[in-house]
């Protein structure tokens, strides 16, 4: 596996050759707390002033090595490049047009610049609280509570017909999803604005070990009775802590609908 080092080099020399205007790096290479690993990304981004004419013909990417798999990918004004290489080296380059620098910026928590010799980003700062939690709103909080309740019964539906991937998609996709919020906004109540990460991944550095365990024993969706437990854990922890966050912020929880939720889901699923 070639080191960050000459990943680094790599990164600056292809630049070079392409005569690419600025370049900086993002993602968990950047972030000084995220856990170092054989499967950090390097999160790339060329500032371009001849887009057409790289994306026209995209041989040079194989100067970057061999690939296993890849994904090209538009997003709006940009050209994303995903290489997974032989030596599970992995990199996601950016092509972005330099008058749509700030598009590129928006779009992340923080970067390193590598290369910027006509000083491109000067006036451009990074958004390092993009995965900071907030305190809850009482609409927020009314949104979560209401989805989380509405979706239950399509996890209840999806049981009841055994349909084990709808069940399991509603259940971890929506409605666990807004107990890993409620978390959330549990852990800016106790500790102000913190980084959470991406996809919550530092969510539970913030709480205590036996809310992670909690929270990992729901996630078992191997058969329609696993996923019957599951949802009921689920459905349980969630009340639990939306009564624990109202309570905590003052915020307005209408008990009597998960309470009603619950009740509807025993009903429809005791002895199925």
């Amino acid at each position: 596996m070639r080191t960050e080092t000459e990943m680094m080099n790599l990164i600056l020399q292809i630049a070079e050759s392409l005569k690419v205007d600025a370049v900086a790096l993002s993602g968990s290479r950047t972030n000084d707390h995220a856990p170092k690993d054989e499967f950090q990304d390097y999160d790339v981004v060329y500032l371009v002033d001849n887009l057409e004419n790289l994306i026209s013909d995209l041989s040079w990417l194989d100067q970057f090595g061999n690939r296993l798999i890849e994904q090209h990918n538009v997003l709006g004004n940009r050209h994303l490049y995903l290489m997974l290489f032989e030596d599970g080296n992995r990199i996601d380059l950016t092509l972005c047009p330099k008058e749509h620098i700030q598009e590129w910026v928006n779009s992340e928590a923080d970067y390193t610049v590598l290369k910027d010799e006509k000083g491109l980003f000067v006036h451009y700062s990074p958004n390092p609280q993009r995965y900071w939690t907030s305190p809850a709103s009482q609409t927020d909080f009314e949104k979560v509570c209401n989805e989380f309740w509405w979706v239950s019964a399509y996890v209840v539906k999806g049981i009841r017909r055994k349909q084990l991937i709808y069940a399991t998609d509603h259940l971890y996709g929506i409605c666990q999803q807004k107990l890993l919020k409620v978390l959330d906004w549990q852990v800016a109540s106790d500790r102000g604005r913190v980084d959470i990460g991406k996809n919550y991944k530092y969510l539970f550095n913030y709480l205590p070990a036996e809310k992670e365990k909690q929270f990992s024993n729901l996630l078992d969706f191997s058969s329609l009775e696993k996923i019957t437990q599951s949802l009921f854990a689920t459905m349980k922890l969630f009340h639990q802590e939306a009564q624990s966050l109202a309570n905590k912020m003052g915020l307005d929880y209408d008990k009597e609908v998960g309470e009603k939720m619950i009740q509807y889901a025993e009903e429809r699923l005791s002895n199925h």
